[in-house]
């Protein structure tokens, strides 16, 4: 071989080894990424679901969720972990809790061991949830004592079976009960089918059951997951109740998956209802709340509690690049009185305040069918508060906003006002041929109150959130606009409406700037371009110096 040959080689076997790094370079994570959410939180990587292990220690939340590290749709369930100190600025750790030879690691919760009931030590952070293998599930556990930093798995696992072999058995949520009587032990809920079996404990090892609740109960076509049981005051008074909550499979209002919810009275051992059967209480009428969990333990006696935002109709077809599955934004819960009964409402926590950067304020306007009052304002992340007039014998048909706008996109928001029903349009959000059961109209019932509506809107990159009338009907939605459909409209249809009050925020980023701009940074097409590029370059270069050898 001459010299100019195995010049020739080297060069460009230099030149392959290059092009393969760039071309197995992965993407660059950031907020940069056409859409990664900016105030809500997101794995760096790879797919997450249900959260799990919602508790408060020593002044960080933490967030515990079901997460796949080796691919974007779902597969063998690890728990992912992120802590916070305020459920606004999240920071992520390393997995916590892995595979192992008794199975998978399904949704569960966590606990505060105060009393060392289990022998794990003082403050052991305790992690309850479901081992998986080969279709069988039982409950198993696993303790930390240091933060939840790392994690040993209880040597005697699974601490409790599946009873009579049944196949639906996980998501235990536990918690310690104490009505000061006495009569405190541990708390277990799991599900199992269209129903939530009870059980007790002294010591998290040993449980015994003790009941169960749902058979016939509100909606049933679809297997119950991830329960959740909490006492709230009513109307913020000293009268309490109790609000069962359950993930449900199918027939959600939107279509799919959703999670409804029960009022009633708990007694330690079991769960009673305050509504007939067929009565039927959605906690949220949008197309992307799941399997929502507050965190134990949470200060200053509030319960908060978080969902995935997805649908499993087609979450794992919505479009990722590095990433898929988010978190709603954290919501405070009450218990409020209503001419149907007891009812659940969700109101954004207040924390979210401090993303808030530019402001414009309206009062007392017109809103025309021919006039936006917005226009000018552009951008892709808001916090909205608007009240409108909204009566049945109102002018306007419908009346609201639209978001992450451009010519051919829009997403939807409104109230109708002949027969009163809150609204999300997003059949023609951004993309939306992923999924056939993606674009649609979702609507949710509504009553005015003395002939207003109040609307609290949260805009995100890839998402809308809306609490109506002071939380008492929510909806949760996903879209995927493009990156320059930033418009904002304010709109009446039909006829003038009148606007009572209009605050719009500008949400900053988590550095206190406004939030980045939706063009992605790096992407894997990126690389590849600039690798060819490069290579062209290269080659050229080559070229000429192997012309001047001759």
């Amino acid at each position: 071989m001459s010299v100019h040959v195995m010049r020739k080689s080297k060069f460009f076997a230099i030149l392959a080894v290059l092009l393969a790094a760039f071309l197995l370079a992965g993407p660059v994570y950031g907020a940069g990424e056409p859409n990664r959410p900016d105030y809500h939180f997101t794995p760096n990587s790879s797919w997450m679901n249900d959260p799990n292990g919602m508790v408060y220690y020593a002044g960080e939340y933490h967030l515990f969720y079901q997460y796949n590290p080796d691919a974007l749709v779902w597969g063998p369930m690890h728990w992912g972990h992120a802590v916070s100190a305020d459920l606004v600025n999240w920071t992520e750790l390393p997995i916590a809790l892995y595979p192992d030879d008794v199975g998978n690691i399904f949704s569960g919760s966590a606990v505060i061991d105060w009393q060392n009931t289990a022998g794990f030590g003082t403050e052991a952070m305790v992690a309850i949830f479901t081992h998986e293998k080969n279709g069988r599930q039982m409950q198993s556990l696993a303790y930390s004592t240091d933060k939840g930093r790392t994690w040993t798995k209880y040597a005697d696992n699974p601490v409790l079976p599946p009873p009579n072999n049944i196949r639906n058995f996980r998501d235990p949520k536990v918690f310690w009960y104490d009505d000061g009587s006495g009569f405190d032990h541990w708390i277990m809920l799991v599900s199992a089918g269209s129903m939530i079996l009870i059980y007790n404990s002294p010591d998290l090892k040993t449980w015994t059951p003790t009941g169960g609740f749902g058979l016939g109960y509100g909606a049933t076509c679809g297997v119950w997951e991830t329960p959740d049981l909490f006492k709230l005051p009513v109307d913020g008074g000293p009268a309490t109740k109790w609000a069962l909550t359950v993930a449900i499979g199918g027939c959600a209002p939107a279509g799919g998956t959703g999670t409804q919810y029960f009022v009633g009275d708990f007694d330690g051992t079991k769960f009673v209802s305050d509504n007939p059967k067929e009565t039927v209480l959605w906690a949220d009428y949008g197309a992307d709340f799941y399997a929502p969990q507050g965190w134990n333990e949470a200060p200053d006696g509030r319960h908060v509690w978080a969902g995935w935002m997805n649908n499993w109709s087609y979450g794992q077809d919505v479009p990722a690049t590095t990433w898929r599955g988010s978190l709603t934004i954290p919501r405070e819960l009450k218990l409020v009185t209503t001419p149907d009964g007891i009812r659940l409402a969700q109101q954004p926590i207040p924390e979210l305040a401090q993303r808030r950067g530019e402001h414009w304020h309206w009062q007392d306007e017109t809103i025309a069918p021919e006039k936006n009052l917005l226009d000018g304002i552009t951008g892709d992340t808001f916090e909205i508060l608007a009240e409108f007039e909204a009566p049945v014998d109102s002018p306007a048909d419908r009346v609201g906003l639209r978001v992450r706008t451009s010519a051919a996109d829009a997403t939807i928001i409104g109230v109708t006002t002949k027969r009163p029903s809150l609204f999300v349009d997003r059949s023609k959000s951004g993309q939306v041929d992923f999924n056939a059961d993606f674009p649609r109209v979702h609507v949710a019932p509504l009553t005015p109150v003395d002939g207003r509506v109040t609307l609290h809107i949260f805009v995100d990159r890839t998402s809308v959130e809306v609490f109506a009338n002071g939380g008492q009907t929510v909806m949760t939605e996903q879209i995927f606009p493009a990156a320059d459909d930033q418009g904002l409209v304010l709109f009446a249809d039909g006829g003038e409406a009148k606007l009572i009050s209009l605050d719009i925020y500008r949400m900053l980023s988590a550095a206190g700037a406004a939030a980045a701009p939706t063009e992605p940074t790096s992407s894997r097409s990126s690389l590849v371009i600039v690798a060819v590029i490069l290579f062209l370059l290269l080659a050229a270069g080559a070229g000429i110096f192997l012309w001047r050898r001759r």
